[in-house]
């Protein structure tokens, strides 16, 4: 039950428009929820369980949030944002200056947290880490397969949704505010691997890093994992070039990409089409398909089997470990 090889839709026209905030609601302890519907009445495009849209503020910066409501409503969009203490301007902006009547550009939506078909699930989420496993929940619940939820949080007044997830899902769903309990209980959690069984996790790093070290002795391509920030991955760059060359096929364009510079920074200066926003790995949003070459991958998007295949690369962040890489672009 690997992953499917992502098909990249990164440099297909994405969807791009002015949204309103139709409404603001504050769920927990520094967490607001945004309805984002077009001014129009226009519905918005369709969306899946793990999907994320990006919000183009005003002070320039970009960011990515999760979608965490009814996928069959398609009149609105809603997003969880948590206000972060060390925010850079993103969750601030979003929390200090994005009121009801508000408009917001927004971009996508875009997945790379897809739902894998499965008879089984275990989702584990941390904190805000709870806005895309919402989606998860209600499909799986819909389609009466079997699934499981951890949640952990600082504190039972920090976790978004928590009441409402107890509620409704009895002895589905188990709540663990880390001040009451400690810290989540992975090790049994994730003692004996399940057959025909998904782990879904989101949340922060620290979790993230304790789910995949629990979960190694686990058949592969059964965890599913969305970071927040980018991982730290040792790659083995001895065979990365000084130098390489980048063709992108439809443009016409050939660039020279010294081992420092960013492929997709270079692409940008080259007037090449295509939409950078992380620019740290994390987003998916530069996702290009590999026509020729070997992809040197520093990302942190593309799961094991993505990797190998060869077929897919994050120009922000990766490189090449030969002379030439030919790129659907």
């Amino acid at each position: 039950m690997s992953a499917p090889i992502s098909t990249p839709t990164a440099q297909v026209r994405e969807f791009t428009a002015e949204l309103v905030v139709r409404s603001r609601t504050s769920v927990a302890d520094g967490v607001v929820l945004l309805d984002l519907a077009d001014p129009s009445g226009a519905a918005l495009p369709r969306w899946e369980p793990g999907a994320h849209i990006d919000l183009c503020l005003e002070n320039g910066l970009t960011r990515q949030y999760s979608l965490c409501g009814d996928f069959d409503d398609h009149s609105i969009w809603r997003i969880g944002v948590l206000l972060d203490p060390n925010s850079r301007g993103g969750s601030k902006f979003v929390h200090e200056q994005l009121r009801e009547g508000c408009r917001v550009r927004v971009r996508g939506p875009r997945n790379h947290f897809q739902l894998v078909e499965a008879p089984r699930y275990r989702f584990i989420a941390g904190g805000i880490g709870i806005t895309p496993i919402l989606a998860m929940v209600e499909q799986v619940h819909r389609t009466g397969q079997d699934w499981t939820l951890l949640y952990g949080g600082r504190t039972r007044a920090s976790m978004a949704f928590a009441d409402e997830l107890a509620t409704r899902f009895p002895g589905r769903v188990t709540i663990w505010p880390q001040d009451e309990r400690g810290l989540l209980d992975l090790e049994t959690a994730l003692k004996d691997p399940a057959d025909d069984t998904l782990v879904y996790c989101c949340g922060p790093e620290g979790l993230l890093t304790a789910v995949e070290q629990h979960c190694a002795h686990w058949p592969a391509g059964v965890l599913h994992v969305e970071r927040f920030a980018a991982k730290q991955i040792t790659v083995d760059d001895s065979a990365a070039l000084d130098r390489f060359e980048v063709v992108c096929r439809r443009s016409g364009v050939t660039i020279e990409v010294a081992a420092h510079e960013s492929i997709l920074e270079r692409l940008e200066a080259a007037g090449v089409p295509i939409t950078g926003s992380c620019y740290e790995g994390i987003c998916g949003t530069c996702e290009a398909r590999v026509l020729e070459g070997s992809p040197l991958h520093r990302d942190s998007v593309l799961n094991d089997a993505e990797r190998d295949s060869g077929s897919v690369m994050m120009v922000c962040v990766s490189g090449s470990r030969g002379e030439r890489l030919v790129l659907d672009l």
